[in-house]
């Protein structure tokens, strides 16, 4: 019986830690060090040469810290993980990893706009292209291969238009070229989509999301297949570019982690319950949540996601200003960019978070000025429809009177 592999819920508690190794305390202690001591010189000279597995200083490793690696790569079904002080701080990381100048990379046409960033970044200093694309069919995918193309990066459902990517399909045809996968799990978490399952190289997160729960960390994670090229990445793009993050924060995750299946059935259930409210309600265009049965998307989340996750976006009848005048009426739902935290959460993502991509590149990625994405919180789904619900009146009242 206790042979017998562990469920998800019980890894989040669990995985990666036993008690025994840190004075039987129940919880993960917070090794609060940055450096380590050596009981002689030669028992430093072997650390520093592999011989000894023992810490050295907290860049190059921290006991906290790998409690939570090891936790993150039993849930994503990894060999290995690595922890960072920003989910932007994972992303540059593993693209240093795979990329050198003149290199290219293939990327699903909807990206977060911090990570637009860092492509354009790179394609300007030091000549690494980029191409989006949609990447629905064989045919697509195998047309934007290019001789020099390191790797494919996708997001999966994409923010904030929450475009499915059929992982399977991508797998298939990167294998057959041995390009490695990177996908950006953050909407999903290790909970609801374990992208390595599906033919991924590395899965990351944005840890201060749903890994993290309660809006007071910032931090990244990637998983990878392979122990001996996530050791590779360890000791160059973290040890030498130094993103690393901070003991308390990885102790803060693991608390976090604790409630993730909790939470994640409380994100899940309330979003459905908002989804039915907003597709019915005559001022919205257009709700779009991989969950609803008529849309486009339904059938790939089905196929490798637990649940459709915590996430709506959806258009007002109207353009930008619409859109703003509607946010400024909510009163329980906070304008803010983050999600996944315990509170509901709205943005717009033209002036917010995909603001640095160039308008006529939003537009083909598919965000309108119209366009609002919403984090669904943990409250009571009734308070949050009626807190919409006054929202729209607001509205409706504000546009006929002009």
């Amino acid at each position: 019986m206790m042979g017998k592999e562990k469920h998800v819920d019980t890894l989040l508690i669990h995985a990666g830690y036993d008690s025994h190794d840190f004075h039987d305390s129940l919880t993960p202690p917070l090794f609060q060090s940055s450096t380590y001591t050596f009981q002689t010189a030669e028992q430093g000279e072997k650390r520093f040469a592999g011989e000894d597995s023992g810490n050295i200083y907290s860049r190059l490793g921290n006991p906290t810290v790998k409690v939570l690696e090891e936790r993150m790569a039993l849930l994503e079904k990894g060999t290995d993980a690595l922890a960072f002080g920003s989910g932007m701080a994972a992303v540059s990381a593993v693209l240093f990893h795979l990329t050198k100048s003149g290199d290219h990379i293939l990327c699903s046409r909807g990206i977060y706009g911090c990570t637009f960033g860092l492509l354009e970044m790179l394609q300007e200093k030091y000549n690494i292209t980029h191409t989006l694309s949609a990447l629905n069919t064989s045919e697509e995918i195998e047309a934007h291969i290019q001789d020099n193309t390191a790797c494919i990066y996708i997001e999966t459902p994409i923010n904030p238009t929450m475009e499915m990517i059929d992982l399977e399909l991508v797998s298939t045809i990167a294998k057959k070229y041995h390009i490695p996968i990177i996908v950006d799990n953050t909407f999903s978490s290790p909970y609801l989509q374990n992208p390595l399952e599906l033919g991924a190289t590395y899965v990351l997160h944005s840890a201060t999301k749903y890994i993290s729960g309660h809006g007071d960390v910032i931090a990244g994670i990637v998983v990878g297949k392979n122990k001996e090229d996530m050791e590779k990445m360890r000791m160059s793009a973290r040890k030498d570019i130094g993103g690393i993050i901070s003991p308390f924060d990885a102790w803060l995750l693991l608390r976090g982690l604790k409630t993730l299946h909790v939470r994640m059935e409380r994100h899940v259930e309330n979003t459905r319950k908002i989804a039915g409210f907003l597709k019915a309600h005559p001022l919205v265009e257009q709700m779009i949540y991989p969950g609803d049965p008529d849309s486009p998307q339904y059938e790939i989340m089905k196929k490798q996601m637990k649940a459709p996750g915590g996430l709506i976006s959806f258009t007002i009848r109207g353009g930008k200003k619409e859109a703003q005048l509607f946010m400024n009426q909510l009163k329980l739902i906070k304008i803010a960019v983050s999600l996944g935290d315990a509170e509901t959460l709205i943005q717009h993502p033209a002036t917010m978070t995909h603001a640095v991509v160039p308008a006529q590149s939003r537009e083909k990625m598919g965000i309108t000025e119209n366009m609002l994405r919403m984090s669904v919180g943990l409250e009571n789904a009734d308070d949050l429809i009626n807190d919409l619900q006054y929202a729209f009146h607001a509205l409706e009242k504000m546009t006929i009177t002009n």
